[in-house]
């Protein structure tokens, strides 16, 4: 009875114990725990993933992941929750955009000096992109952007890029209601944006802008693609009078290129594993021929990419 009594006893203090594993009692724990879920600067989890990982309850892991995001220590893609800023700069790491970096520094560095214009390398963080990369040459100076520096999204092409591979309602999300103009070209209303963000779709991926961002200022851009959304684009700027639709398909070439480095066998955003070059060739040539991409691109009557 007594030894029946005991077992009775200790088998509460058991699982007390056990559930307090399970769901720690403090918020800073259970922080802890998600961040600790995440075990490297690329490794990106669901919902599903963090709440089995850290054993919390789906809407308590829901919760935390949101202030988490909101303070930067994780950032939300469309792929997924990965480390934010704050939390791979007190690590010393760089989210991956070193490895995004070292596949793109060739093409970009190609890009810039074959078309003599300002190659740009961003990310999409949040409403905004940040600069990984710029190759300017004697242009650089006029254009005032710079690494590590940002731009809200739905002014600059780059931004425009990305945001085009979301879902609607993941734009919605990142940039909310109320869209600022910077110049009296930049689209200042969500709706708008959508049907920008369509016709990029039906461009193949193509985004442009004169003067949405910096007045004076001209940009086409492309998004770089894995199966499961964009993870960066490239882009060409330049004076405003830039004829852009000569160098778009550089440009959409050289982001398929960097994709296919990125994500080996990868068929976002080109349809096909990447071919093979020909021997003596340095580039690929262009997928578009001028006719294809005159109807691919409309300029209505001041000039304003459409």
């Amino acid at each position: 009875m007594t030894e029946a009594m005991t077992h009775g006893a200790a088998a509460p203090t058991v699982a007390g114990t056990a559930a307090r594993r399970e769901s720690p009692p403090s918020m800073i724990e259970r922080m802890t725990l998600i961040l600790d879920a995440f075990n490297g600067p690329t490794a990106r989890l669901t919902l599903e993933d963090v709440a089995r990982r850290t054993r919390l309850p789906r809407s308590t892991a829901h919760r935390i992941l949101d202030q988490l995001v909101k303070q930067r220590w994780l950032a939300h893609h469309s792929f997924g929750y990965g480390l934010g800023q704050r939390a791979l700069g007190l690590g010393g790491q760089d989210g991956g955009h070193g490895k995004i970096r070292e596949a793109a520094a060739p093409l970009l560095h190609e890009l810039q000096v074959t078309t003599g214009l300002v190659a740009h390398l961003a990310v999409l963080d949040g409403a905004e992109v940040f600069y990984l990369d710029k190759l300017g040459g004697r242009l650089a100076a006029s254009v005032p952007s710079r690494v590590g520096g940002r731009a809200p999204a739905h002014c600059t092409a780059l931004g425009k890029a990305m945001l085009a591979w979301l879902e609607p309602e993941q734009v919605d999300a990142l940039l909310g209601d109320n869209i600022s103009r910077l110049t009296s070209r930049t689209i200042g209303e969500l709706g708008t944006l959508h049907q920008e963000l369509h016709r990029i779709r039906r461009r193949r991926g193509l985004a442009f802008e004169r003067g949405e961002s910096f007045p004076g200022i001209a940009c086409v851009a492309a998004a770089i693609r894995g199966d499961e959304g964009p993870v960066a684009g490239i882009s060409l700027a330049g004076d405003i009078r830039t004829p852009l639709e000569n160098v778009a398909p550089l440009v959409v070439t050289a982001a398929r290129e960097i994709s296919q480095i990125l994500f080996p066998g990868s068929a976002a955003g080109t349809g096909r594993p990447r071919a093979r070059r020909a021997p003596g060739r340095t580039s690929e040539e262009p997928t578009w021929s001028p006719e294809t991409l005159n109807r691919l691109v409309a300029v209505d009557g001041r000039g304003t990419w459409m």
